[in-house]
């Protein structure tokens, strides 16, 4: 079996066997514990068994700062990602270089040994800019570095103990080195792989398999099924969609296999960083598409990379790669023809048709028809099942607002409208009353005030998982917090945020317990409004200034705004 890496040395692998492994798990006995979230999962699966090659554990500093500047480690090797295991500050005030540290899965399975070496608080905002090429917290990768996170580094060598355990689909996971010998059992001495985090249409199929026969190579759709891209469909419907599109390949050249990848949405540097763990993989081609691991759209409504920049990126490195570079057209389809061309195959007055994948969501989450031209009626139909039109659709309402808004009572109007209606289970988690429910341990400091309003996100979720409605009416008065609840409701069903944009002028006059009276008296520290600050949402999906209305009308105004974007009939 062949063991070289892209990198020219040894493919790493860092599990030990027999007595090396039984010495392992007894010292992970008295060592102290980090129990890993999940995304750190995803990256210490692809660390010990040498997707990440030729990394042998979290980088060192010298390797950390060298990677953000200049896309290399310190001894000069191509790696365009910052793999490091944040932690706490608190644990990190515990933490000695040479110590050694267990690492354990969210259940307490030891997963790793490892030796610390390097332990540093980064310049987060420094990463961010040279990373991502921007600090908007708009892009996905840069809102959970900076907000999301622990503040400090380690560096080190790691052992690996345990390797991460998974029930789903492992027909289709491998190893780098179990793949490397399949593609050899199989006498596949070319093999493009293909990225993807989407479904895969007509276009895709034409696509590859023109790349196939140019390059006389058999193909993997190798899916990422890790972190992806907030509000990406999920990996279970995507893997079953592979598997209705894959017999439209001739029998016996194309196979699928996942990717535990957690994807940081970095454009050109995530597309050479694909590459790598490609080659890795033992893959001799690689797709690189337009966009690739593109974020979507910036605040200001333009893409954060360029559209063939990532392209640009990693052919521009193709010497250094042990991979063939394989650049993906951009095909549309053109009605009077019946096919697919590249756009330098259009003829003058051919436009070509092209549904992106945002688009296609749409149409499904409205119930519109999909072209025959665009997607198999087969994979449609699988869709379907997992994201039926809105209308049907989890959802969660979030009121924000100033104390004394109305948003409580306005939240409790919609509610009682909203079982009127029927049709989907309601539950109200009004703020006071979570607070008395769920977090009557927390004070309302800043991170308490973000804690109890993560808290109500993820049980918001889980009733949006399951079809139902949520409405939430906390004041939720940070910015970064509300996106945050955001993107986990996002990854379920859909996020409606309602600005309760009473003045505070009314809101005081409404103020039957004196709160800001005694805030303004001093006699109340960190009031929000008063002498802590409320963020203003900027796009929610609704304002109302309940001052304006009679609250009977108010109520109206929502449900009308909700049968506007068809999440009620």
């Amino acid at each position: 079996m062949d063991t070289t890496s892209a990198h020219g040395g040894k493919l790493i692998n860092l599990y030990v066997e027999g007595e090396a492994l039984l010495q392992e798990k007894e010292k992970a006995k008295s060592n102290r514990s980090w129990d890993l979230t999940t995304c750190q999962m995803f990256d210490i699966e692809l660390l010990l068994n040498g997707a990440f090659s030729p990394l042998t554990g979290y980088l060192n500093q010298a390797d950390y700062q060298s990677v953000v500047e200049g896309m290399r480690l310190a001894d000069g090797t191509l790696w365009p990602m910052p793999i490091n295991l944040d932690i706490s500050q608190a644990f990190a005030d515990e933490t000695t270089i040479g110590e050694e540290i267990t690492l354990r899965d969210p259940e307490g399975v030891v997963i790793a040994n490892l030796v610390v070496t390097d332990l540093w608080t980064p310049d987060k905002t420094l990463e961010a800019e040279k990373v991502f090429g921007t600090t908007d917290t708009a892009h996905p990768g840069v809102r959970r570095l900076l907000n999301e996170g622990n503040p400090v580094y380690v560096g080190g060598t790691l052992t690996g103990v345990t390797p991460p355990l998974h029930y789903d689909f492992n027909q289709y996971r491998n190893t780098p080195a179990e793949m490397r010998q399949h593609f050899a059992e199989l006498g596949w001495s070319n093999v493009i792989a293909f990225q993807t985090r989407n479904p895969i249409h007509k276009a895709h199929v034409i696509m590859m398999k023109r790349l196939m026969a140019k390059n006389q190579a058999n193909l993997v759709i190798h899916t990422a099924v890790g972190r992806t891209k907030p509000g990406d469909i999920d990996h279970f419907c995507r893997v079953r969609c592979y598997e209705k599109v894959l017999p439209h390949f001739p029998a016996g050249t194309a196979e699928i296999r996942l990717l535990p990848l957690a994807m940081r949405m970095g454009g050109p540097r995530e597309a050479l960083w694909h590459a790598i763990i490609r080659q890795n993989y033992g893959f001799t081609h690689f797709i690189v598409g337009r966009d690739h691991a593109g974020p979507g759209r910036n605040n200001l409504g333009g893409l954060f990379y360029g559209a063939t920049e990532a392209q640009e990126l990693v052919s521009s490195l193709q010497d250094e790669l042990n991979i063939q570079i394989l650049k993906a057209p951009f095909l549309r389809y053109v009605e009077g023809r019946g096919e697919f061309c590249e756009e330098h195959e259009l003829l003058s007055g051919e436009a070509g048709l092209y549904i992106s994948g945002a688009e296609l969501k749409d149409k499904l989450c409205h119930g519109e028809d999909i072209p025959e031209w665009f997607a198999f009626p087969e994979v449609i139909e699988e869709l379907n099942r997992t994201l039926p039109p809105r209308s049907k659709q989890g959802i969660t309402l979030f009121f924000t607002g100033l104390s004394g808004s109305g948003k409580s009572t306005l939240a409790n109007g919609v509610m009682v409208k909203l079982r009127e209606l029927g049709g989907r289970h309601v539950s109200l988690l009004d703020g006071d009353v979570v607070r008395k429910n769920l977090s009557s341990e927390l004070s309302f400091s800043k991170e308490h005030r973000d804690l109890n309003i993560l808290r109500i996100g993820y049980v918001a979720s889980e009733i949006s998982k399951n079809g139902g409605i949520a409405i939430c009416a906390p004041i939720a008065p940070y910015a970064t917090t509300r996106r945050s609840v955001r993107s986990m409701i996002e990854e379920v069903g859909v996020f409606v945020e309602i600005h309760v944009a009473t003045p505070i002028e009314v809101c005081e006059g409404r103020d039957r317990k004196g709160l800001y009276a005694m805030a303004r008296a001093g006699k109340i520290k960190g009031f929000t409004g008063i002498d802590d600050p409320y963020d203003v949402p900027e796009n929610p999906e609704m304002r109302i200034d309940t001052s304006q209305y009679t609250m009977t009308d108010a109520v109206e105004q929502v449900i009308e705004r909700l049968r506007e974007m068809k999440l009620i009939a």
